[in-house]
């Protein structure tokens, strides 16, 4: 266990290193929005990008001087040493880094000597001048100098003597913090670990050693880990490791073993628990969903399936979770499926504060494990589940009924298609029903339905103004039925608090995505605000 009077550094680079991902990108709008949710988080450094290298990042700084007002965090710039045989005093990226105005810098530096002579075409003499002379020139404007140490590792292995020699040149020009990076992410554990023991041995309290960690070898959080254990005191990474080729660090998943694990401390008292919530609120601006799957923060990261689970975890919480998932924010979840004993049913029960007796409970497991073979995947539709529930206690008030519901796709002169749908529905109940009638065109059968279904009954259900369906998937379960083949609809909708999905199987497309989409409406009526 770890010291946990101990602190370890958490430095953020999704805003920079994170952005270099495929897929991503982020208007300064949404840089700032971030740097504002890792603030909340508590981290100690945020690295907004590099300053001068594009007009996005030009703006960023300029806008975060009044627009951004960090309570926890040091926002950073990030850039380079000064060019090869160049002087500090003309190096645009060093003027630039200054006129930044952050309080703390962040440069990269060649600490390999075959990528000095290499990539560089310089010599090592050289090399170790353009660190010294950079963080000299960056301290002399009374700016906090951390040196990302770039390719540290190889180059340490490789030739150790200029290695040591780049760090010197760092630390003695006014260097706070010297991060060693395995850029090409090949490093393991063990190296981590002995390379920066002997690191921390040679620097001893001249300077925080960090560790910077890209995870092309599925090691990145494991790496970080060995390297705090061995004395770094600094961490960097991305929130949900995000980076480029297999990402970085991260920290999602660092913070928590390091703190919750390990005992050392990372973020303020209280902030760990903010952990789920920031890392969906990240994701959610850069529309890159958190994997499901992802220890500590993922939807599933406390979900349970298998009965024999469901039942241990009734008994005793911790028999499935390795920590309390309210220390992450997070929660623990009960998936319902064809899997499911009575435990499940009940507790999923118990979670939706329905009350249900054990006929019911039958019901409810009978009616899954048909609905299942029919190609029902109630775990990707929490809102149909609830819905079956519901139906088996009568809950479910009889907003509508469809009386019929038809569909024509028509082709026009010019190659266009235009979908109409006619609805015919009874709203309310017994003898106070009225029945209504609505055409729509849409831009396709679902919308066209959607719409003809809200134009019908509108005037009786105002709540579905509220309604907005999000997405639409398809998928056939038995390709090789061809045009036969049963189909699989997911429709996901929200009213601005709460994000629902529900399901509908059928071998005619569109009667399975009626059977979603009545679901949906059904399930947001339910819970919307009376």
């Amino acid at each position: 266990m770890g010291d946990g009077t101990r602190l370890v550094e958490v430095f953020d680079t999704t805003l920079r290193d994170g952005l270099q991902v495929e897929g991503v990108s982020a208007t300064v709008e949404d840089k700032l929005a971030i740097a504002e949710q890792l603030d909340l988080l508590g981290v100690h450094y945020i690295e907004g990008g590099w300053p001068g290298a594009n007009p996005k990042d030009v703006e960023f700084f300029a806008r975060a001087r009044t627009e951004l007002s960090l309570a926890t965090s040091t926002l950073v710039a990030f850039g380079s040493t000064r060019r090869p045989r160049g002087k500090t005093d003309d190096d645009a990226t060093l003027r630039n880094l200054v006129e930044a105005g952050t309080e703390a810098v962040c440069i990269v530096a060649k600490s390999s000597e075959y990528q000095v002579l290499e990539a560089m075409s310089t010599t090592l003499d050289e090399g170790a001048a353009m660190i010294a002379d950079s963080v000299k020139f960056l301290h002399g404007e009374g700016r906090r100098v951390l040196v990302d140490l770039e390719h540290f590792f190889d180059g340490y292995l490789s030739n150790p003597e200029f290695s040591l020699r780049v760090i010197e040149a760092a630390v003695v020009n006014g260097a706070s913090h010297l991060v060693l990076c395995d850029t090409n992410g090949g490093m393991l554990p063990h190296q981590v670990h002995d390379i920066v023991a002997d690191i921390e041995r040679h620097v001893g309290d001249d300077a925080i050693i960090g560790i910077h960690c890209h995870d092309d070898t599925g090691c990145a959080v494991a790496n970080a880990m060995a390297a705090v254990r061995a004395g770094a005191g600094h961490v960097q990474g991305t929130l949900n490791g995000l980076g480029e080729r297999t990402g970085n660090t991260n920290l999602s998943t660092v913070i928590p073993n390091l703190q919750l694990k390990l005992g050392y401390r990372c973020l303020p008292e209280g902030r760990i628990e903010r952990l789920t919530a920031v890392s969906h609120h990240v994701a959610e601006t850069l529309n890159r969903a958190v994997d499901p799957q992802a220890p500590y923060v993922g939807s599933s990261a406390f979900a349970h399936k298998a009965g024999l689970h469901v039942s241990a975890i009734a008994r005793a919480k911790d028999a499935y979770e390795h920590v309390d998932p309210d220390a992450v924010g997070n929660g623990t979840r009960f998936v319902v499926s064809e899997m499911a004993g009575r435990a499940t049913i009940q507790m999923k029960a118990d979670e939706l504060g329905l009350t249900i007796d054990g006929a019911q409970v039958n019901a409810v497991i009978d009616d899954l494990k048909r609905l299942e073979h029919e190609g029902y995947h109630f775990e990707a539709a929490d809102a149909s589940l609830e819905l079956l529930m519901r139906r088996a206690i009568g809950e479910v008030p009889d907003f509508f009924r469809i009386e019929s519901m038809r569909v024509i796709t028509d082709e026009l002169p010019d190659g266009a298609f235009t979908t109409e749908a006619t609805v015919k529905v009874w709203v309310g109940e017994g003898d106070a029903a009225r029945r209504n009638v609505a055409i729509a065109e849409g831009n396709g059968p679902v919308n066209a339905i959607d719409t003809a279904l809200r134009s019908a009954v509108g005037p009786e259900l105002p709540q579905l103004a509220g309604i907005h369906l999000t997405d639409f998937k398809v998928r056939i379960l038995d390709g090789s039925s061809a045009t036969a083949s049963t189909t699989r609809v997911l429709l996901s909708a929200t009213d601005g608090e709460r994000d629902w999905t529900t399901i509908g199987v059928s071998p005619n497309i569109i009667e399975a995505s009626w059977r979603a989409l009545e679901d949906s409406l059904v399930y947001g009526l339910i819970h919307a605000p009376s």
